[in-house]
């Protein structure tokens, strides 16, 4: 790989060949399949999204060791948006027009995803955004393999209400100060007070991106703490700010057994470069953990170390996302023959994946997929004990239910409905023929 002005292009031996003349590169390019990868590789969100370019990587070396999609070799262009919301937009304009990619795999925080996501309805460019987000959105132009909040969020409170979760009675939102917190915690205090939790059992509060100095913040969770109700944090802290947040929490004596933290942003690649012994019984909630027991997971670990040649390295649930939709995405271009947008979208419901965390994964035709949820304690090994889930994939809702503004929203992009964000089908007449 060769990183040219802010970009890193992968050259395969024929295009250095062909180079020389403009048949050459046209053969090149009538050979080759683009897809666009858009991940922080510096930056506060590198800490996190650095793993799945890699992930993506590694997926389409073994697609081309495996003959190719369509007969073509898959050419991954690789750019640095570097945690920095509006480049993000200005790469992805890049990677569909210059780059005439025909998918991106990317994004990490709502925010960049918010940012690129005008530029793919505009130019009907394809984007699969593999992380946890807040929903209450589905784009024509975005399949979403991470979890939406009835998928990770909903399920995390509701364990942690339950007797196994030590039936909590006063709860911490704590989050950075962006969309996907913000969203996600709109809804979670609408959730808690449907389930009876008065407004004074409730906190809220937001920290910069990169935040570093938590003492202030972590006394005022104590503070909060000492009512004499179970008190529970739910973190929707992101990036490298979740590394000072814990370590603070240990500095003030605060464990797990006190005051237990769901997180929603931490795994185990973000666990790799912490002291777990200041985590050590804290929760997070994903629909995968590295530790799941089950074949297509040994065989998608062994994948990974083999491809990073580093056995220590780890796995996590983003990278099951991204897996899952560069796995779906090559499945839709084989079933409709061609890597253009509007019939890979077509052929992209119903797609199935087996997947690592032990089940199939559905593409639903509201672009979300049907994923299983799990809540893991942090070991002292930096991975997960799965101490719950759910009996079999959930259903992603783009529109929450505990919302009165998503009252009757409907998120379906086949006939008759054709939407995102609708209370009626587009084609009235034939779903009242229906």
């Amino acid at each position: 790989m060769a990183k040219l002005g802010g970009r890193i292009q992968g050259l395969t031996a024929a295009s250095v060949l062909a180079a020389g003349t403009l048949f050459g590169a046209s053969a090149q390019a009538a050979d080759t399949i683009k897809i666009g990868v858009l991940h922080s590789l510096s930056g506060t969100m590198a800490i996190s999204e650095s793993t799945l370019k890699d992930t993506v990587l590694m997926m389409v070396d073994d697609l081309n060791k495996n003959g190719g999609l369509l007969g073509k070799k898959v050419e991954a262009v690789v750019v640095d948006p570097a945690s920095d919301w509006p480049l993000f937009a200005e790469k992805a304009r890049e990677l569909i027009q210059k780059d005439k990619v025909s998918v991106v795999f990317g994004c990490w925080t709502s925010v960049s995803r918010k940012s690129v996501l005008p530029v793919f309805e505009e130019l009907n460019g394809l984007l699969f955004y593999p992380v946890q987000y807040e929903g209450e959105e589905s784009s024509n132009n975005v399949f979403y393999t991470g979890a939406a909040p009835n998928q990770q969020a909903i399920p995390a409170v509701e364990y942690l209400m339950g007797k196994e979760g030590g039936e909590v009675k006063r709860w911490v939102l704590e989050g950075t100060d962006y969309v996907y917190p913000r969203t996600t915690n709109k809804i979670l205090e609408a959730f808690l007070k449907s389930k009876g939790v008065k407004a004074e059992d409730i906190k809220i509060n937001y920290t910069p991106f990169g935040f570093s100095d938590w003492q202030t913040e972590v006394a005022a969770i104590k503070r909060f703490a000492a009512a004499g109700k179970k008190t529970a944090v739910v973190s929707t802290i992101n990036g490298d700010a979740n590394v000072p947040f814990y370590k603070e929490l240990a500095n003030q004596g605060i464990k797990a057994t006190d005051i237990p933290v769901v997180a929603f942003s931490v795994g185990e690649e973000e666990l790799a470069g912490i002291d777990t012994k200041n985590l050590l019984g804290h929760l997070a909630a994903w629909n995968y953990f590295q530790s799941v027991k089950s074949p297509v997971n040994t065989a998608f670990i062994n994948e990974w170390h083999s491809f990073i040649k580093n056995d220590k390295r780890v796995t996590n649930d983003p990278m099951e996302a991204t897996y899952i939709g560069f796995k779906m995405w090559t499945q839709a271009v084989r079933q409709a023959g061609t890597a253009d947008v509007d019939a890979v979208r077509q052929a992209m419901y119903g797609q199935k994946v087996k997947t690592p965390s032990g089940f199939t994964a559905v593409m639903n035709t509201n672009h979300h997929l049907s994923k299983p949820v799990m809540i893991g304690e942090i070991q002292a090994n930096g991975q997960f004990d799965i101490v719950w889930q759910t009996k079999g994939p959930i259903k992603a809702d783009a529109w929450s239910p505990f919302l009165p503004e998503d009252k009757g929203k409907i998120a379906d992009w086949t006939y008759p409905w054709v939407c995102g964000n609708c209370t009626a089908p587009k084609f009235k007449e034939a779903a009242l023929a229906n």
